[in-house]
């Protein structure tokens, strides 16, 4: 008796929403032109940039622009909407050879399978976003057949980190407190399972918050628990958001700060907190520029 005839429409759906496709990266490669992967999260977006690709369209570059700030995305890229609802219309008059995004984030992996095969990426296993980074642009390479180049990017991205390593030498053993402002009673705080930790485990700078972590490496608090952190240096993330942070800053709340006091905040560009390699190394400029040959 003869099986059920699979469509050529089906099998791809189901190759794309596979894990087996991580082992077809060579065989797949050539189905899959590289000038027209769409990226629906920022994610894959760095994995992208990192190879070498530049993506035919990106979700909420306006916000790109704002939150990740670098990489910088070329003018010549689309925007397809939103990152949680982009437009699924615009996505299909475009025909994407493939689509990328973040695992768990946007559409589900059947609505997106009616318009391009694709994959999603993971962001972190809950511990270490950082090497799973890694893991995934190594699981991008391999589907696009350019294990060279992520080879490379990775060699570049450990000398990066490496020669910025002696900047913080003189620091000893203070703390160091990550924020970002979310609203005027609210910052968003990074723990040790946040995508920067392994660059600050290479320095040897201790991750000042010991509290209460999300899967994601971050937490929502209220601004008055910063008055806890005293022998600390503070950086905290700007996101096109300079009215506010200035509104902060007047209060008496703020002005009491004990870090505030003893000159130990900064604002720093903004670094996104939950891409991948090109992110670390950004935030390990920034870190440098804050930081970087002081006691």
């Amino acid at each position: 008796m003869r099986g059920p005839i699979i469509s050529r429409r089906r099998l791809l759906t189901a190759m794309a929403l596979s894990p087996l496709l991580l082992k077809m990266g060579t065989a797949r490669a050539a189905a899959i032109n590289p000038h027209r992967i769409v990226a629906l999260e920022w994610l894959p977006v760095e994995l992208m940039l990192a190879l070498g690709i530049t993506p035919y369209g990106v979700a909420d570059i306006p916000n790109y622009n704002l939150w990740v700030n670098e990489p910088k995305i070329p003018d010549s890229v689309i925007d397809i909407g939103l990152r949680t609802e982009p437009n699924l219309e615009l996505l299909t008059q475009m025909k994407p050879s493939y689509l990328v995004w973040s695992a768990g984030y946007g559409p589900s992996p059947e609505t997106l399978a009616r318009i391009a095969p694709g994959r999603g990426f993971a962001f972190s296993d809950g511990k270490k976003p950082l090497t799973m980074a890694r893991h995934s642009l190594s699981e991008m390479a391999q589907l696009l057949d350019l294990e060279a180049a992520a080879k490379a990017h990775l060699d570049h991205f450990d000398s990066t980190i490496d020669a910025l390593k002696p900047r913080f030498a003189r620091r000893g053993d203070r703390p160091l407190l990550m924020v970002t402002l979310l609203d005027a009673r609210h910052m968003l705080v990074f723990g040790k399972n946040c995508l920067f930790q392994e660059v600050l485990d290479r320095y040897g700078i201790p991750n000042a918050w010991e509290g209460e972590m999300t899967f994601w490496g971050s937490t929502a608090i209220g601004i008055d628990r910063l008055a806890q952190f005293r022998d600390v240096d503070v950086l905290c993330f700007d996101h096109g958001n300079e009215r506010e942070m200035q509104t902060l800053m007047a209060t008496p709340l703020w002005q009491a700060m004990p870090f505030v006091r003893a000159q130990r905040f900064q604002r720093a560009p903004a670094v996104w907190f939950y891409g991948a390699t090109l992110s670390a190394m950004h935030f390990a400029r920034v870190l440098d520029g804050a930081l970087g040959g002081k006691a």
